[in-house]
């Protein structure tokens, strides 16, 4: 039995043997998509030292397009927009009012509008390269690139929680100090305090990571699917399987769009519980 392996092309995301299909005469069996499909070979350096490879040109060209995207809508801003700043507009709004507003409020809010816009559409290119010909790998299923924006996040919280309330203060709001508990106040804090200190970011990050992962390997297992089975009889399978290929990635679409809100709403609602006044 033929056993997957890793595509010495580096541009290569599926990483299976295409001559393999169902009903073939040399007997292979289904190429499973697996961790070898979220690695590739480096485009540039070694894997023993330095190197940089397509993630990190995905992570370095989405970077790209999203601060040209916002620079050439917003350079020479016009009173009544053109079709490209009305876009930018419509969407800087929906994350400023929609998720920034509405969590942190208005007052306190609009400092922090800068720092959720970027995570949100960041997070959104680097989520929508797996639908992208070509690309076709979410970025964000790699996770370090989650783990770094959760990072980001915690020390803006950690940070704006000791400068708002000090380090008693600080102290109280990460565990929840309530003397009201009694008893159970010493049991309460310790749960808070790893929670918060420990749990929080570790789901914060993985919550994206685990979203991106699942759902490029569903569309891999159809895409590979598809073309197993696009032999003899079995192409009346394979077109089911083609199905499910379009099917998961309308799904995903919207997957992607949800988890750079959830994301981006997440971290509001920490910035809020920083800024918030412990009682």
């Amino acid at each position: 039995m033929k056993e997957p392996a890793v595509s010495a092309d580096p541009m290569q995301t599926l990483a299976f043997d295409t001559s393999c299909h169902l009903f073939g005469d040399d007997g292979c069996g289904f190429p499973a998509p697996g961790l070898h499909s979220f690695m590739f070979e480096p485009l540039w350096g070694d894997t023993d030292g330095l190197y940089f490879n397509k993630p990190m040109l995905l992570a370095l060209l989405g970077s790209i397009i999203v601060v040209g995207f916002f620079w050439a809508a917003f350079a020479k801003p016009k009173l009544v927009p053109g079709k490209l700043q009305m876009v930018a507009e419509a969407g800087y709004d929906f994350v400023r009012t929609g998720i920034v507003y509405q969590t942190i409020g208005k007052r306190e809010g609009e400092k922090y509008v800068p720092l959720a816009v970027s995570l949100f559409f960041f997070i959104w290119m680097m989520n929508l390269w797996s639908i992208i010909p070509v690309a076709s790998f979410p970025v964000t299923s790699i996770i370090a690139y989650p783990a770094v924006l959760a990072l980001i996040v915690y020390v803006t919280w950690v940070s704006l929680t000791f400068k708002r309330h000090g380090f008693v203060g600080f102290f109280k709001n990460v565990t929840g100090y309530d003397k009201s508990l009694g008893a159970v106040l010493p049991l309460s804090m310790t749960i808070e305090f790893f929670s918060n200190l420990l749990v929080r970011p570790f789901t914060h990050a993985v919550r994206l990571f685990a979203n991106m992962f699942a759902g490029h390997t569903l569309l891999l297992l159809f895409t590979i699917a598809s073309w197993y089975m696009l032999n003899g009889i079995g192409i009346a399978y394979s077109a089911v399987s083609f199905v499910m290929v379009i099917v998961m990635t309308a799904f995903e679409l919207f997957i992607q769009a949800v988890q750079a809100y959830v994301f981006v709403l997440l971290t509001c609602t920490f910035i809020q519980g920083a800024l918030a006044e412990h009682h």
